[in-house]
C-alpha cells in the first residue's frame, strides 16, 4: 500500500490489509518495510488515481509517468485507490496472483468493496498519527521554552546595585514566554559600575542562547577593558563568528562613576537613553552597528554628567514601538515627554506602564519585550557634592606642549580664589603630569592627544589628565636619593610622580586597557592648606 505524507511522499506495503481498531481504541495497520518510492506531485499518475473510482489495471495505462514505470518494474499489476471525502489518501498495490491466473471480475469487485471500507479507517489512522505528532511537537516546544526561561532567569540580575547617592530601578516583561531583551549591572574597578541594556533579535531558545553568550562576553571583557567603546568592539569581534544567521544584538553599554556622576557610554544600534535634567529631556547620542552583524566595527564613546536630581532612562523598543488599536505608535517623543514628568525610579516606570495601558487599551497583545532601567541621582544634603566641569580639552603629544594646558587650567580655576603659592604648585603638578603623559604615555606621538578635564565641587578641585598608555604600568613614586643616583643605584623613573604628589593635596591614578588618568586633587577649604599658605608668605 502507498500512503501520502505531508510532503507528497508515498510509502508501500507488500499486501493490502484492512486497518482495524483494537480494544483500547488505538488504530493500527499491518505494513511491511520495503523501500520508499517517491511520486512527484506533478506526476500524471497521481491525477489519474485521484479520478479513478475502481481498481486500476496498470497494463492498460498509457502515461508518461516515472512512477508508473517504477511500479511496473516492481511487478505491480493492480492498484486500488483509497479515497476519503474526495481526497486520495493511499493506494493498495497487488502483484500477480500466485495461481498465475488473471484477476477476475469478482476479485476486482471485492477489492473495490475493501477499498471503500478501508479508506475511512486509513484516514482516521492518519489523523490520529498527525494529532500524536502535534502533541509531541507541543511538548517539545514547551520543554524548549522552559529551558529558555531558565537560561534567561539565570542571566538577569537577582538584585539591583546599591549605589550611595543614587536610586536604581528596573522593569522587565517579555512579550512571549521567552524574550530577547536583557539588562545587567557589572562592578568595575575604582567603584565604577557598568550598566547594560540589550535586545537580541528573534525569540525562544536561539535568542536565549545568544543572550547568554552576549552576557558572558560583556561580563568577561568589561572588567578587563572598562572603556565602553572598547568593550563593544571586542564583544562584536567575539560574537561575529558565533551569531546564528539573521540574528544580531543591539546593546547600550555605559560606565558610571557614582561619586562624580560621570557617565561614559557607547551604543551598538540600541535605543537612545533619555537624560532628564533641570533644562529638560535630551537623548544621549552615540553611533555604532549592532553586535554580531559586521566585522571590524568601531564604537563612538561619549560622556555625560548627571548632577543631583538628574535621572536617566535606558529602554528597549517594546514600549516606544507599541501600537494602539487604530495602529498609532506610542512613539519616542511621547516617551521623552513622560520622562520629563517624573524624577525617575519606580515612579517613572509606573507612569510609563500606566500610559502604555491607557494607550493600547484592554485586550492588547504585547508586541515586543519591554525593558526599563532608570538611574536617579538623589538631591539633598546627604548626597555627594555637585561636580561642575570648569574646562575640558585635548592637546597634541608634543614635547613642550605643557604650556597651553597650564594656562587653560589657571584660567578655569581663577574664580575659585586659590592662593598664589598654591596656584604655583598646581601649575607645576599640571605641567609635570602633562609632560609625563606626552613622553611616557603617548610616546611623543602628536596624533595621540592628551586629555585634560577640570572639575570642582564645593570642597575640591580636580584636574584629570589622561593619556593612551593603558597597556603599561605607571612607575611607583620614588623618594629621590641623590647619592644613590650618583652611585647608579637609583634611576630617575618615579621622581616626577614624587614631585607631583608633593605639589597637590591628593593624587589618584585610574587605569584601563587603553588609558591612564592621573587625578590631581586640591582642597578648596582646608585648614592645612591655609597653614601652608601662611608658611609660604613668611
Amino acid at each position: 500500500m502507498w500512503r501520502r505524507t505531508k510532503s507528497n511522499r508515498w510509502w508501500r506495503a507488500t499486501q493490502p490489509e484492512a486497518a482495524r481498531q483494537d480494544a483500547g481504541g488505538a488504530l493500527e495497520e499491518a505494513r511491511a518495510g520495503r523501500a520508499e518510492l517517491d511520486i512527484a506531485p506533478n506526476d500524471p499518475l497521481l491525477a489519474y488515481f485521484a479520478g479513478a473510482h475502481a481498481t486500476v489495471d496498470l497494463d492498460t495505462l498509457e502515461l508518461d509517468s516515472p512512477a508508473l514505470d517504477a511500479l511496473r518494474a516492481e511487478g505491480t499489476r493492480l492498484v486500488v485507490p483509497l479515497v476519503s471525502q474526495g481526497e486520495l489518501i493511499g493506494l493498495l498495490r497487488l502483484g500477480p496472483r500466485r495461481s498465475e491466473q488473471e484477476y477476475s471480475h469478482d476479485d476486482r469487485k471485492l477489492l473495490d468493496d475493501l477499498a471503500a471500507h478501508a479508506a475511512p479507517a486509513v484516514r482516521v489512522a492518519q489523523l490520529v498519527r498527525q494529532q500524536q505528532a502535534e502533541i509531541r511537537d507541543r511538548e517539545r516546544i514547551e520543554q524548549e521554552l522552559k529551558v529558555a526561561q531558565l537560561i534567561q532567569q539565570q542571566f538577569l540580575p537577582r538584585e539591583l546595585p546599591d549605589l550611595p547617592g543614587w536610586h536604581v530601578a528596573a522593569y522587565y516583561r517579555p512579550a512571549r514566554a521567552v524574550g530577547g531583551d536583557f539588562y545587567d549591572f557589572i562592578e568595575l574597578p575604582g567603584g565604577q559600575v557598568a550598566i547594560v541594556v540589550g535586545d537580541v533579535t528573534d525569540k525562544g531558545v536561539p535568542a536565549a542562547l545568544v543572550m547568554a553568550t552576549t552576557h558572558s562576553v560583556l561580563r568577561g571583557e568589561a572588567v578587563r577593558l572598562v572603556a565602553p567603546g572598547e568593550v563593544l568592539k571586542r564583544a562584536n569581534e567575539l560574537l561575529i563568528n558565533e551569531m546564528p544567521p539573521n540574528m544580531f544584538v543591539t546593546c547600550l553599554y555605559a560606565v558610571l562613576d557614582p561619586a562624580a556622576g560621570r557617565l561614559r557610554f557607547a551604543n551598538a544600534g540600541h535605543n537612545l537613553p533619555n537624560l532628564r535634567t533641570q533644562d529638560g529631556v535630551t537623548e544621549l547620542r552615540a553611533a555604532g552597528m549592532p553586535l554580531g552583524l559586521l566585522p571590524d566595527m568601531e564604537y563612538e564613546e561619549h560622556e555625560a554628567v548627571l548632577g543631583p536630581g538628574d535621572s536617566l532612562l535606558l529602554h528597549s523598543d517594546g514600549l516606544a514601538e507599541a501600537h494602539s488599536p487604530d495602529g498609532e505608535m506610542f512613539g519616542f517623543p511621547r516617551l521623552a515627554k513622560l520622562c520629563g514628568e517624573r524624577d525617575g525610579g519606580e515612579a517613572l516606570i509606573d507612569l510609563l506602564l500606566e500610559e502604555l495601558a491607557s494607550f493600547t487599551g484592554q485586550g492588547w497583545e504585547q508586541e515586543d519585550d519591554i525593558t526599563l532601567v532608570t538611574l536617579q541621582r538623589r538631591a539633598g544634603a546627604g548626597d555627594p557634592p555637585e561636580i561642575r566641569v570648569l574646562d575640558e580639552f585635548e592637546v597634541p603629544s608634543e614635547i613642550g606642549s605643557e604650556r597651553v594646558p597650564v594656562e587653560r587650567v589657571v584660567r578655569a580655576v581663577a574664580p575659585l580664589g586659590i592662593s598664589a603659592p598654591r596656584m604655583e604648585r598646581l601649575k607645576t603638578a599640571v605641567a609635570e603630569t602633562v609632560m609625563n603623559a606626552v613622553e611616557h604615555g603617548n610616546k611623543g606621538r602628536p596624533e595621540v592627544p592628551v586629555g585634560i578635564r577640570v572639575t570642582a565641587s564645593a570642597s575640591e578641585l580636580e584636574v584629570a589628565i589622561t593619556d593612551h598608555g593603558g597597556g603599561q604600568p605607571i612607575p611607583e613614586s620614588v623618594h629621590p636619593d641623590l647619592d644613590a643616583k650618583l652611585a647608579g643605584e637609583q634611576g630617575p623613573r618615579g621622581w616626577g610622580l614624587f614631585l607631583i604628589r608633593n605639589m597637590v593635596d591628593d593624587l589618584r591614578i585610574s587605569t584601563d586597557a587603553q588609558h591612564h588618568t592621573v587625578h590631581l586633587i586640591m582642597h578648596l577649604h582646608d585648614d592645612n592648606a591655609g597653614r601652608e599658605v601662611a608658611d609660604d608668605r613668611q
